[in-house]
């Protein structure tokens, strides 16, 4: 019995450690090491800040259109193997981004491919790995630990943020590219041979599908689920523009230019308990409180570098890390709810709709940063978004105490 129980810690340690990694290579760096690289970018190769938010937008079209295909990908052997092709291309278009190419105008369109090829292979990553990884855990017994995943993706903004603070001066932006593709070469060894798609249970698997099939029927797309999803997309444009731009903005500041990388480490540091504390927080209250008050904190977070302090910019990037991952686990989990268990059904809706989000919002604050100088009023655009999607969640939340009211068929999500 003792060696069975080690044998399974064996297998949990090994796929969450491995599903951990592939976070922080697919986010982390692959994702979001753009944000600190891109000044050093802008100011060596011309790129303005347009551009900037028109490979950011390709980046996140690339992972909305990578999250629509990893849902149409079978369980077994071919999901493990489509996950280590993103692995591959993860690293591959991270390195590729670094190879000399000319001003931006020459080489912009290699950038665009190459982050759209990023963002599809994110998503491949992101969303297989995560559904092998809880596969894994559910059936070793091990449920209680998949919140630890997460904080990969903290863990990568964190890496990246500190790399690019302490050898972007001496690498330059493409040294900066090309090391972090190297280590992410080494490092994605362990997710590749780690994470394993368990072998498929067909029984399991068809009662899954049928469950999700008559909750869809059940509850079909109610008023509250609408709402969150309406919530979700407006939190996908309002807070990519700070995703994108926060090193910039603090870098064209004198009073903040000198923590701009910092920063960015700071919001990696952020993240890395953001899903453990917000599910604390909605075991307290209910998931619906724990999104609205997510979405306050994170506006003020993205209004505080207005300010020009660092002390303030600071505080600000610790606050941002630790509401959007809170935010992404707390959507799904209150969209699991509110459909009566159609989670999959749920989820690639809510991945949709933020990510549609997310392919907007960097173009119009890319447009206005460049026409006006300035990036107050992309900051207060992306602020009134997040505002407007708490808005939402308040009003679902009333709805959904007033369906909870009517009987216990409606009765109202708590944190689980």
């Amino acid at each position: 019995m003792s060696r069975l129980k080690s044998e399974r810690a064996w297998i949990m340690v090994r796929v969450l450690v491995g599903g951990l990694i592939g976070l922080a290579i697919a986010m982390g760096v692959a994702r979001f090491a753009f944000t600190p690289i891109l000044p050093a970018m802008q100011e060596a190769t011309g790129l303005r800040a347009d551009g900037a938010g028109l490979l950011a937008s390709l980046n996140y079209l690339g992972y909305f259109v990578g999250a629509l295909g990893a849902g149409l990908v079978p369980h077994g052997g071919v999901r493990t193997a489509v996950y280590r092709l993103s692995l591959l291309v993860s690293v591959g278009t991270t390195a590729a981004m670094g190879l000399d190419l000319g001003d931006a105008g020459q080489a912009m369109p290699a950038w665009l491919v190459l982050r759209f090829l990023s963002g599809v292979s994110s998503a491949g990553i992101f969303i297989l790995g995560i559904a092998i990884v809880l596969d894994t855990l559910a059936r070793q017994g091990g449920e209680r630990f998949a919140g630890w995943l997460y904080t990969g993706v903290g863990l990568g903004i964190a890496s990246s943020g500190l790399f690019v603070a302490l050898f972007g001066g001496r690498l330059g932006w493409a040294g900066d590219w090309l090391a972090l593709g190297a280590i992410c070469v080494v490092l994605g060894l362990l997710p590749g041979l780690w994470v394993r798609d368990p072998a498929p249970q067909p029984q399991s698997a068809a009662a899954g599908t049928a469950g999700d099939a008559g909750a869809a029927r059940r509850g079909g797309l109610s008023a509250p689920l609408l709402l969150l999803t309406l919530a979700y997309f407006l939190e996908g444009g309002g807070y990519i523009v700070s995703a994108t731009f926060l090193v910039s903005i603090l870098k064209t500041d004198p009073g903040t230019a000198a923590i701009g990388e910092a920063a960015w480490m700071v919001v990696g540091i952020g993240a890395m308990g953001a899903g453990v504390f917000w599910a604390a927080v909605a075991r307290r209250s209910n998931s619906w409180w724990s999104l609205i008050l997510a979405h306050l904190t994170q506006t003020v977070a993205i209004l505080l570098p207005m300010t020009g302090s660092s002390t303030a910019s600071v505080f600000s990037a610790l606050l941002f890390g630790g509401t959007f991952v809170g935010i992404v686990s707390q959507a799904f989990a209150l969209g699991r709810q509110l459909s009566a268990g159609a989670s999959a059904r749920v989820v690639g809706a809510l991945t949709a709709a933020y990510g549609l989000g997310q392919i907007i919002g960097p173009l119009p604050a890319g447009l206005v940063v460049t026409r006006t100088g300035s990036f107050n009023a992309a900051l207060l655009g992306a602020a009134g978004a997040v505002v407007l999607g708490a808005l939402l969640l308040a009003i679902g939340m009333v709805i959904a105490g007033r369906q909870a009211s009517a009987g216990p068929a409606f009765a109202s999500p708590k944190a689980s």
